[in-house]
């Protein structure tokens, strides 16, 4: 007599669902945001790494003086384009993500230093049940080949700040390579200009009780032109907003939806 088989969990009913590799897909939409000023020349390159199966492509155009809209639009038909009215990543970030109508939301980078292929393993995060995916450059599989010796303190020091004020175990802090759940974008509640913003969101991920998973991720140069940040100028930004915070104590604006199970999106 055969033994009886007890306890399996029927297959969800699923109505759509994208395929992102042979063995794999998820019925969650992806939104992938680009914050861009003058970087026509660095986005054939980052759009040639961004996966076919994204739902949206959100680019935000921080007042380019170059062809960097007509550049994208070129090479990303149907690509969403949303024009800053403020200054600086922070604001850029905030109007892409207001954008953005897919359930998980991706930042990248518009000047090469981050790969689109990485985005699987984000979404992979997500759907397996964290609530926020943050890049790091420090755990194994991750790295840099942009990190000066400069970058590299003071980005030890701040992420020992902030570890010790809010009790994370953060590897990496100042990263824009990060994802999320957009329900909790009321949580995250950017109000910030600056590159300051990668520091903010894990704040205010870790403030509201947001199940964290550090994902390898591995930076690389710049391909053309100069960077806008200045590390000395933003560290301390950095460390302006981290003391503010604190200070702030402020609670989470609006009630969290309810969090990913282990299982949500994939198939």
């Amino acid at each position: 007599m055969s033994p009886e088989i007890t306890g399996l969990r029927p297959l969800p009913h699923v109505e759509r669902y994208t395929a992102v590799g042979p063995h794999l897909a998820v019925t969650p939409t992806v939104s992938v945001v680009v914050p861009a000023m003058n970087e026509a020349e660095n986005l054939p390159h980052v759009f040639a790494t961004l996966p076919t199966w994204v739902h949206e492509v959100v680019l935000v155009d921080g007042h380019s003086t170059d062809d960097t809209v007509e550049v994208a639009r070129r090479l990303r038909p149907g690509l969403r384009i949303v024009h800053q009215t403020g200054r600086g990543k922070g604001d850029a970030l905030a109007a892409g993500f207001a954008a953005c109508t897919g359930d998980i939301i991706v930042m990248i980078d518009a000047d090469g230093s981050t790969d689109g292929r990485e985005i699987i393993h984000f979404v992979s995060a997500l759907v397996g049940g964290a609530d926020f995916a943050k890049g790091s450059r420090y755990v194994p599989g991750g790295g840099s080949d942009d990190l000066t010796v400069t970058r590299r303190a003071g980005n030890s020091v701040l992420r020992t700040i902030v570890n010790t004020l809010y009790r994370t175990r953060y590897t990496d802090l100042c990263y824009g390579y990060n994802a999320f759940w957009a329900r909790h974008l009321p949580a995250l509640d950017l109000d910030c200009e600056g590159f300051e913003v990668e520091t903010l969101m894990n704040i205010r991920a870790a403030k509201a009780g947001l199940r964290v998973h550090e994902v390898p991720s591995h930076e690389r140069n710049r391909i053309h032109g100069e960077s806008n940040l200045r590390a000395v100028r933003d560290g301390l930004r950095v460390l302006r907003t981290i003391v503010r915070e604190w200070r702030r104590r402020r609670p989470v604006p609006g009630p969290l939806a309810q969090p990913a199970t282990a299982d949500q999106g994939a198939i």
